[in-house]
């Protein structure tokens, strides 16, 4: 089994981490002189429009002035503000004229193959020096963006080789907040969080966003719907502030509470309020669409139809969780741990299951068929056959063929592996990158357009 090393590491690998990370500065950037000419003889251009946009937005990316059939090298790079470096690459040829168009020229190699307008972005992943399955996120969402570095190169390289001769570099800004944007943080009775409100009047939808078991605050798809006008409260349920630091028995009372808040602020429209969930949180999401008549729309992402990790408790009703087989843990070949078939089947603790059928409000389940933590395909299936015995037609799938488990917006890099909360060490979250980000950029919208609808 892989082992993974510790936060707190020696002094000499936190040297030899900063040297690598220097060393790859001043191969893609330090010496790099641009000007440099083309095979064409002149000068190449990069554009990248716009230069500035919200990081769930598309962009055009070309290159002109090179030879025809030219072979190049595009290069993206982020520096996070905790310093820590993340690349990507692709290999594009040139046509006739010179001209490479990203959103019409396949990529014949690198991270990627295949026609990806935004690929560059969708695989950005820790440099070769930095900790593995780090996840590329944002520390400062509002009044700071993220800058992508991005770079031609002449010939065809690879991520971890040298580059041929830079050729031209443009830099880019990818913003999570719209002007005039609000985050406050929230500390009202047992609530705990952070609330988005969109620039402008109001009032607007309001959502509740939650995630799974990584615990903490975790704010950044509630910033974005904030941007896209929806009134949106970042709600954590452990390892935050004087919350449990764990996962222990739930009440629903506490996201009842959070519910009864959002409803009640003057830059919410209501009557009901909407919720988003991944994970854990699909469960919990489908848990408040059921027992909270003030939830009228629940968006379910690669969650379960079963309560799950603990039970779950409200007004006297108890679910409990189904439980997890640790001897069905599978250590692959990498050191990677494949955990899908570690969960409990549904069928077998009828007592867990949510009674989705006692939902008035409306539901969307968003789920990617090579989910590798649990299969959340099937549990949508069959939370879909329940409803349907029960006469329900509240309901809609998106299912993606090819998606793993972590489904974001789009300004999310594909994720394969994570580092697990619970054992400390890789897990496997399945998908084939390119299929899971077309679907990250196909769900985003349709969960916008699913919240709009049902949310006025």
């Amino acid at each position: 089994m892989m082992m993974m090393m510790p936060p707190s590491a020696p002094s000499s690998s936190l040297c030899l981490l900063r040297a690598g990370r220097a060393a790859v500065r001043a191969v893609t950037g330090g010496r790099c002189r641009f000007g440099v000419r083309s095979l064409s003889g002149g000068p190449v251009k990069l554009t990248v429009k716009p230069l500035k946009s919200l990081a769930d937005e598309p962009l055009a990316i070309e290159v002109e002035g090179l030879g025809p059939e030219q072979a190049v090298t595009l290069r993206a790079q982020v520096l996070t503000e905790q310093g820590e470096m993340f690349l990507s690459c692709g290999q594009y040829r040139a046509d006739g004229d010179g001209r490479v168009d990203v959103g019409q020229s396949p990529s014949l190699g690198g991270d990627y193959k295949g026609l990806a307008p935004m690929g560059l972005l969708w695989t950005l992943a820790p440099a070769p020096m930095e900790w593995p399955y780090q996840k590329l996120s944002q520390a400062h969402l509002i009044g700071s963006p993220m800058v992508v570095d991005l770079r031609v190169h002449s010939g065809h390289t690879g991520k971890n080789n040298i580059p041929g001769p830079a050729l031209a570099n443009q830099k880019f800004e990818r913003w999570y907040s719209k002007p005039g944007l609000r985050r406050i943080r929230l500390r009202e009775g047992n609530i705990r969080g952070s609330i988005f409100i969109p620039p402008g009047d109001g009032p607007f939808p309001g959502v509740i966003d939650l995630f799974g078991d990584e615990g903490g605050l975790i704010e950044f798809r509630a910033c974005l719907l904030a941007s896209r006008g929806f009134a949106t409260l970042a709600l954590p349920y452990f390892g935050f502030e004087d919350l449990p630091m764990a996962m222990t028995d739930f009440h629903l009372e506490y996201f009842e509470e959070a519910v009864n808040y959002l409803k009640k602020h003057p830059k919410v429209k209501g009557p009901g309020v909407g919720v988003i969930g991944s994970s854990k949180g699909g469960d919990l999401a489908l848990s408040m669409v059921t027992f909270l008549p003030q939830v009228v729309a629940s968006v379910c992402i690669s969650g379960c139809h079963a309560n799950t990790i603990t039970h779950l408790h409200y007004k006297g009703i108890h679910l409990p969780s189904l439980s997890y087989d640790v001897d069905r843990i599978v250590v692959l070949d990498s050191g990677i741990l494949d955990i899908s078939k570690t969960l409990e089947n549904p069928s077998t603790n009828e007592g867990s299951i949510i009674p989705l059928e006692k939902a008035e409000g409306h539901i969307l389940f968003v789920v990617g068929e090579s989910d590798k933590i649990w299969n959340s395909k099937q549990f949508a299936d069959e939370a879909i056959k329940r409803l349907k015995k029960n006469g329900k037609d509240n309901y809609k799938l998106l299912s993606y063929p090819g998606a793993g488990h972590c489904i974001e917006p789009p300004c999310s890099p594909f994720r394969p592996v994570k580092i697990d909360r619970l054992y400390g060490l890789p897990v496997l979250l399945g998908g084939e990158a390119l299929k899971h980000c077309f679907a990250q950029q196909d769900a985003w919208e349709k969960i916008q357009d699913f919240l709009r609808l049902h949310l006025g």
